[in-house]
């Protein structure tokens, strides 16, 4: 889901579902380390005196195909590669201070004392691709999209729970009504990308609707309600090729710019609004050509062919493959904080994985350390929690959950777990019938980390009489599985928020449902009525307490092993200046540009 301009630029090729709260934050920064020259100072507006110049294409890697561009429903970051290019929001963070910038809202927003109203005045000079104008009753339209229940998107919608009724008072004049506080509002709000009505819903049937009456959907009266379902039909099947927003890049022809498993382009449009603009969403290049390869080695081999511009390297290949004085000449590199954790999700939909002594016994197969310094060479840290190790949220009295073989077939004994039949498989007797300790990992082929991460953790397991196996599939169809509760156990990543965090999206009750981030099915009592009280404390020492309790649940009934997070290495091409690492440890890609004599594909 995009409800902002992603400011930095995620490592190209690592996949991961994404957290809307991690789409409206930023990475955050770490020491330069085995980067090839300095990092250039975030003070420094132009290169070598030079002013940027428009021309050249940038070309970039995904290790899959979008899901779908559809802004509402999608939920991925190989999706969020595209949209960020495609859709801007009411207000961006900026890239050196983290705080609140306008873009398409003019000015930042009116609030009311009791935070209970926000009035956003709006451009008069913004307009969607295809040269319609913006107006605030494109921005309620889109509030409309995410109120309504039957539109996919659980992922975003519990960001705008608090949204009561929003309304057009002119043009460019926008008032946001909330039923109760919520201390992210100015993020939540500020990150809606407007999506243009006349466009997504051509018939108008949710013209007559308000917000309001979305919000409380099972008392609509018959026929708006047919119409609102209607519009939800439509809006979830008809739109995951053809985006249209208001940002400088268009996908102009899907039926061409569109090739599976291949590539997708994007062109800047003549007739953008903001022209030479990085800060409000232009580019310095022409095109945007994104090349779809599913396999981590076949990609550096493009890159090192010259038929990448920017590609984001495994340990390995940063300190095996990418070190010669040729590689050197022609790329840079540098190894930067991007704030995710990687972790084994286990579906409690299973009844094996109900018991969280289980879990618990789980996590003491798998060696955090040793993967980290044999698989990432050491370039991570282990994590105990879903929050950024750098926030003041994370509770730092948590202890690490360590390797502990004995210890883990300790606590498979105390939950039951024993090999009476002699085949060395532990069993159980569950509902009357003797079950197997046998299950599978997933997780999405093309990424060799998490592959090995999966054959070292099995491995583990299989000695203590654990019959588990791994097995790699499609990302697209990993992600259907993973929608579906379709899956024993899961090896995938979260971004983190280096703004504070609010961890509904993933560990809420209410978001365990079909097609919802609680893709484990966890739920927990304790654990939503503070996620819920959370929200509404503006005290940020209360709000910590509130934290340092949910972790505290979480490493108790580990509905996740988590493991680690990895530093993020990228790689890019020469040709390229305007190349900015920020405080973040982030880069904006609408800021790199090309001189006219080093244009590798023309102006």
């Amino acid at each position: 889901m995009l409800l902002r301009r992603a400011e930095r630029a995620s490592p190209p090729g690592r996949e991961h579902l994404c957290v809307l709260a991690a789409l409206i934050s930023l990475a955050c920064g770490a020491p330069e380390e085995g980067a090839d020259e300095p990092p250039t100072p975030a003070s420094e507006v132009v290169r070598n005196g030079a002013q940027p110049v428009r021309g050249d294409w940038l070309v970039l890697w995904s290790l899959a195909d979008p899901e779908s561009l559809n802004p509402i429903t999608s939920n991925d970051s190989a999706s969020n590669q595209v949209l960020q290019w495609i859709f801007l929001p009411l207000l961006d963070l900026d890239n050196e201070t983290l705080k609140q910038r306008p873009l398409i809202a003019r000015e930042l927003p009116e609030i009311s004392e009791d935070k209970l109203t926000y009035v956003f005045r709006l451009r008069d000079d913004v307009s969607f691709a295809d040269g319609q104008p913006l107006t605030a009753r494109d921005v309620v339209f889109t509030l409309k999209v995410i109120k309504n229940p039957e539109v996919r998107a659980p992922h975003a919608r519990n960001y705008f729970v608090s949204v009561r009724d929003a309304v057009a008072v002119d043009d460019h004049t926008l008032r946001i009504d909330l039923r109760e506080r919520y201390f992210r509002n100015d993020l939540v709000l500020g990150g809606i990308s407007p999506l243009p009505r006349h466009y997504y819903d051509a018939e108008n049937l949710l013209g007559e609707i308000s917000v309001e009456a979305l919000d409380a959907f099972a008392e609509l009266e018959p026929e708006p309600k047919e119409r609102a379902s209607r519009f939800a039909k439509q809006f979830n099947e008809n739109f995951h090729r053809n985006p249209l927003g208001t940002g400088a890049f268009v996908l102009r022809d899907p039926e061409t710019d569109i090739v599976t498993g291949e590539r997708i382009v994007l062109r800047r449009r003549d007739d953008f609004w903001a022209p030479d603009d990085p800060r409000h969403g232009d580019a310095w290049v022409k095109r945007i050509l994104i090349r779809i390869i599913n396999d981590r080695e076949a990609a550096l081999v493009a890159f090192k062919g010259g038929d990448l511009d920017v590609i984001g390297l495994t340990p390995l290949q940063h300190l095996r493959a990418t070190g010669s004085a040729r590689f050197a000449k022609r790329a840079q590199k540098k190894v930067h904080v991007s704030p995710g954790y990687s972790y084994i999700g286990w579906n409690q939909k299973r009844e094996i994985f109900q018991d969280p002594k289980l879990r618990r016994a789980l996590g003491y197969f798998v060696d955090k350390q040793s993967l980290i310094e044999k698989i990432l060479y050491g370039l991570g840290v282990p994590v105990e929690s879903p929050i950024f190790i750098e926030r003041p949220e994370y509770n730092r009295s948590l202890p690490a959950h360590v390797f502990d073989p004995e210890q883990g077939k300790a606590l498979l004994a105390e939950a039951g777990w024993k090999d009476t039949d002699g085949d060395g498989i532990l069993e159980k007797e569950i509902g009357g019938e003797r079950v197997p300790l046998r299950f599978e990992i997933i997780s999405n082929s093309g990424n060799d980390i998490r592959k090995a991460v999966g054959l070292t953790v099995i491995d583990q397991m299989k000695r203590a009489g654990i019959d588990a196996s791994f097995r790699v599939i499609d990302w697209s169809i990993l992600l259907d599985k993973v929608k579906k509760f379709d899956f024993d156990a899961v090896i995938l990543g979260w971004g983190m928020s280096v703004t504070p965090p609010d961890a509904y999206q993933v560990w809420h009750s209410s978001q365990a449902v079909p097609g919802g981030s609680n893709h484990v099915y966890y739920r927990n009592e304790e654990v939503d009525r503070i996620l819920e009280a959370y929200r509404v404390e503006f005290d940020a020492q209360k709000r910590k307490q509130l934290y340092d309790r949910f972790q505290e649940i979480l490493h108790a009934d580990q509905p996740y092993t988590f493991l680690f997070m990895q530093n993020a290495i990228t790689a890019w091409d020469r040709r390229f200046h305007g190349v900015r690492w920020y405080p973040s440890g982030g880069t904006d890609l609408h800021e790199w540009w090309v001189p006219f004599e080093d244009q590798k594909y023309g102006r």
